[in-house]
């Protein structure tokens, strides 16, 4: 924007002043939508992330770790983590957790209304059933994203877990060298990333999709009104969802990652060989764990992010 200030004295003593003016945009930048949602997945995961350890160890029974731990419930694993390996074993793997928020879900959910946007433009969509097509499209290319690049922290977060405090590695650093140095980049730190990216685009439509659609529905039907009490509600709907639909590919995920090198050919033979051991019920193993940890985090995420969202907003608007 630039202002011009002019004189009529035509002696060359007098010029003409001509100012700048910066123009300052009213709505945030990508940078900061994605920062606002990194930051709000980081604080669910602080309050979550001792169920997401439970899951974790549920999921890896039956591979010859974490046996003393079968038959027990949700209140059950976390009770006996706490007593024979310390409340800290909890958050083993915090670190790469919160660099795995401040990667992934900055990208699949920060970026989320950027491409759904840049889509309904494309496709000219603006409402009815193609919506939802869009919204879908969005979530998967948000989801693939953002796990190609926050892979390998999530290769470490679930390694750390599953460990525990046995000091198999000596922090978080060393976890990453350690698989790259014995393991290597493709069958180490980017190790499950096929059925990672199925998982996550499936979690990524049953929650940021849900959360949108549901929102959407309750506030559009007339239900609700855009606040808190939607948000939450939105938020269960998602959670429940995500678990339903993601827990099968979440289990291979979670013990290819895990396993030796060599142990599974690829994440079908380590599904194949999952039900022929331990039969179809193993793919919901920590279904509960995973259920309470994903509506709890939903919850915490959607609340979090919204009134983050919000403050970022009105802060925008105060300086345009």
């Amino acid at each position: 924007m630039e202002a011009t200030v002019s004189t009529t004295d035509p002696s060359p003593a007098v010029k003409q002043v001509s100012i700048q003016l910066k123009q300052v945009s009213s709505t945030p930048g990508l940078g900061v939508q994605l920062l606002t949602a990194g930051t709000a997945a980081c604080i669910a995961d602080l309050f979550t992330f001792p169920l997401d350890t439970v899951k974790v160890r549920q999921q890896v029974q039956g591979e010859g770790g974490a046996s003393a731990l079968q038959g027990r419930g949700v209140v059950g694993t976390l009770s006996y983590i706490a007593k024979h390996e310390g409340p800290r074993a909890l958050y083993s793997g915090i670190v790469p957790g919160l660099q795995r928020q401040m990667a992934f879900s900055a990208i699949r959910i920060g970026a989320y209304e950027s491409v759904k946007n840049k889509y309904m433009e494309m496709s000219g969509v603006t409402g009815g059933f193609q919506m939802l097509g869009v919204r879908i499209a969005a979530g998967v290319t948000t989801g693939t994203l953002a796990i190609l690049v926050a892979q390998p922290t999530d290769v470490v977060k679930i390694r750390m877990q599953a460990a525990g405090n046995t000091k198999q590695y000596k922090g978080v650093f060393d976890a990453y060298v350690t698989i790259k140095q014995t393991e290597g980049l493709k069958n180490g730190l980017y190790r499950g990333m096929m059925p990672n990216i199925a998982r996550n685009c499936i979690v990524n439509v049953g929650e940021t999709v849900v959360y949108d659609a549901a929102k959407d529905g309750f506030i559009s039907g007339g239900y609700m009104k855009d606040g808190i009490g939607c948000h939450f509600a939105s938020a269960v709907v998602a959670g429940v969802t995500a678990t339903l639909v993601a827990s099968p590919v979440d289990v291979v995920k979670t013990r290819f990652m895990n396993s030796p090198r060599g142990k599974y050919r690829g994440a079908i033979h380590c599904a194949m060989q999952t039900a022929s051991k331990e039969g179809w019920k193993a793919f919901y193993k920590g279904f509960n764990a995973s259920c309470l940890r994903l509506v709890s985090w939903n919850i915490v995420l959607w609340l979090s992010y919204e009134q983050i969202k919000i403050a970022v907003k009105e802060q925008y608007k105060s300086k345009a």
